[in-house]
């Protein structure tokens, strides 16, 4: 019997989505074809496959809503109010996120002027060197429209997706209906899942595919997999690997345990299985790792940015404070960092700096305040204890969730000892959350079911807390604000774009319009290495927008003498070392720039 067969359809189709939007991206950039009639093409084609597959399919549906308590109805009408809300948000505003100003979306912008994704000269090489699998949806979305209206979409499916299959996993569980929709509740309310769920972040995406690869797997633990579920569970892997490869800490668990159920089953048939997988995979990332090898000598990227991520320090005393640390970010309160003196207590009989700079995200010291809600910081303090504690429950309990719980588990372990504890740390354990859901729907669902009225009316009370702690984030979030003050129906969508640094919008604003004014074409870009790129992308439409600065050693920038002008983003001395001093022109806070004479 198939669980949840309309969900798992969904799932399916998702990666089939995916699949050939990954695909399609590395075949046409073969060719330098990545332009708006060849992926047009495409998709009409795959519009017409997808019309002729649902007149062939004979969904059985049945009355839902009639059938649901009061308690299910509640939870229905919060997670869909929550997502309306979210697509409201992520059609109305702009993307504003910070990384996305700095390398993800920039890199779109270069592959649309080049046809491909080969890597380029740049001194922002997170542009080149971060997994792009979330970029390459993005990428399509671009051609298609001309413009960015649509990318805050593919966050808030990855959003809803990850709610749909916690449900289903908390069913491949042996939950019934009601815990299905507590698992969505938990995920679905959490402030980090609803602020990200309308930005160009990949989080959401990475735990998507994670979520998936452990729906797959949990349905094949206990038969022999067929071909074309090994090759989606292959899909889902690979999609993993080339959106973030944090997610593998927990795909790896899962896909070892699918492993060893298929030999149990087939020694022959279980190896060919895995190796599949791994083919599988190498099909989806294995052109990008490649680009990342030659470019870099490592598949991993350059050593300054991997040693920024990964902890360099594995010793147990600097796990412990690395686990401590991550888990009082992720919990904390409006209160503020309340548990961090104990904390630093504990590094300190430990003999651990807890802001050594091999535990921790360079630049950055522990603590940090998780609260208001912002995107890149926000906490989940209800859903995040719910999750470990029906996590901590279920793995001392006999039954089916035990196996689950100890990969959950181990995909944490896997964490900690290998990301350092960062500010922003909360957004990249949502593929954590997204497992851990089912598991806290379980716990919470046998309270929910106890006769003794005050345990299941004080676990409806934290349920309700943690989907208060959503609306708030939905409300009141940052930087795509839904009331009160730069909200998105009043604020302009420039000053939308630059609500991370209003101050830096009228220097662009007034450089853009030099550019302009002089007919330059040919722009040459010096740049910071965390500063903005993708505003001139936006503001300079139609340009040739090309790097002066290149990080890496093959790939050579563009002379000076190539360009018609050039825009500097340093103080105006640092800027004044590259310009040519005939050259006339301007400066406007942050932004210098010059015109080649004619």
């Amino acid at each position: 019997m198939i669980i949840a067969p309309t969900r798992l359809a969904l799932i399916r189709a998702g990666i089939v989505v995916a699949v050939v939007a990954v695909l399609a991206v590395e075949v046409l950039s073969l060719f330098d074809a990545l332009h708006r009639v060849s992926v047009a093409v495409l998709w009409l084609l795959g519009l017409a496959f997808a019309v002729a597959a649902l007149r062939r399919a004979r969904p059985a549906w049945r009355p839902f809503w009639r059938d649901l308590g009061r308690l299910e109805r509640s939870m229905v009408v919060a997670l869909g109010g929550f997502f309306l809300v979210d697509l409201v948000i992520a059609v109305v505003a702009p993307p504003n996120n910070f990384d996305s100003q700095t390398y993800h979306l920039p890199k779109i912008e270069h592959w649309v002027a080049h046809g491909n994704v080969d890597f380029y000269p740049t001194i922002a090489d997170r542009q080149l060197a971060m997994a792009p699998g979330a970029e390459y949806l993005l990428l399509h979305l671009r051609l298609l429209t001309g413009g960015d209206s649509l990318y805050n979409l593919v966050q808030l499916a990855a959003g809803v997706g990850g709610a749909l299959i916690a449900s289903r996993i908390t069913a491949q569980l042996g939950g019934a209906r009601r815990a299905q929709l507590v698992a969505a509740l938990v995920f679905g309310s959490a402030p980090m899942v609803l602020l990200e769920a309308t930005s160009t972040q990949t989080d959401l995406v990475v735990a998507l595919w994670v979520g998936t690869v452990a729906t797959l797997v949990l349905d094949e633990l206990h038969r022999r997999t067929s071909w074309p579920a090994t090759l989606l569970i292959a899909a889902a892997a690979g999609l993993t690997l080339l959106t973030k490869a944090t997610g593998l800490l927990a795909a790896g668990p899962l896909l070892a345990v699918w492993c060893v159920a298929q030999v149990r089953r087939g020694a022959v048939r279980g190896v060919l299985g895995g190796l599949a997988v791994v083919a599988g995979m190498a099909l989806l990332s294995g052109p990008y790792l490649w680009r990342v090898q030659t470019t870099y000598e490592n598949p991993l990227g350059p050593d300054h940015l991997r040693d920024s991520i990964s902890m360099q320090r594995h010793d147990p005393a600097a796990v412990l404070v690395n686990a401590l640390r991550i888990t009082e970010t992720a919990l904390q309160t409006p209160l503020g960092p309340v548990g961090s003196g104990a904390i630093k207590g504990v590094a300190g009989l430990l003999g651990v700096d807890p802001s050594d700079r091999d535990i921790t995200y360079w630049g950055t010291t522990y603590p940090y305040r998780s609260w208001p809600p912002d995107e890149d910081r926000v906490s989940l303090p209800v859903q995040g204890a719910l999750v470990l504690l029906g996590a901590a429950v279920l793995l001392f309990r006999r039954g089916g969730p035990r196996l689950y719980a100890a990969v959950f588990w181990v995909a944490v372990l896997a964490y900690v000892v290998t990301v350092k504890w960062q500010p922003w740390g909360n957004r990249l354990i949502l593929f954590l959350l997204l497992l851990g859901a089912p598991l806290a729907a379980l716990w919470i669902d046998a309270l929910l079911a106890n006769r003794r009225r005050v345990v299941s009316w004080t676990m409806t009370g934290v349920l309700a807390a943690g989907a208060l702690a959503g609306a708030a984030a939905v409300s009141v979030g940052w930087p795509r604000r839904l009331v009160g003050q730069d909200n998105i129906f009043t604020t302009p969508e420039l000053e939308q774009r630059f609500v991370r640094r209003p101050q830096w919008q009228q220097d662009y604003v007034t450089a853009a319009a030099a550019m302009r004014a002089a007919g330059a074409h040919r722009i040459g870009l010096l740049q910071g290495y965390n500063t903005w790129e993708y505003p001139w992308w936006v503001l300079l439409p139609g340009r040739d927008i090309v790097p002066l600065q290149s990080l890496q050693p093959d790939l050579p920038s563009a002379p000076i003498d190539s360009v018609d002008a050039v825009l500097c983003l340093d103080p105006p001395k640092g800027c004044a070392f590259y310009l040519p001093p005939s050259w006339p022109g301007g400066t406007a806070g942050t932004v210098t720039w010059a015109i080649r004479p004619r």
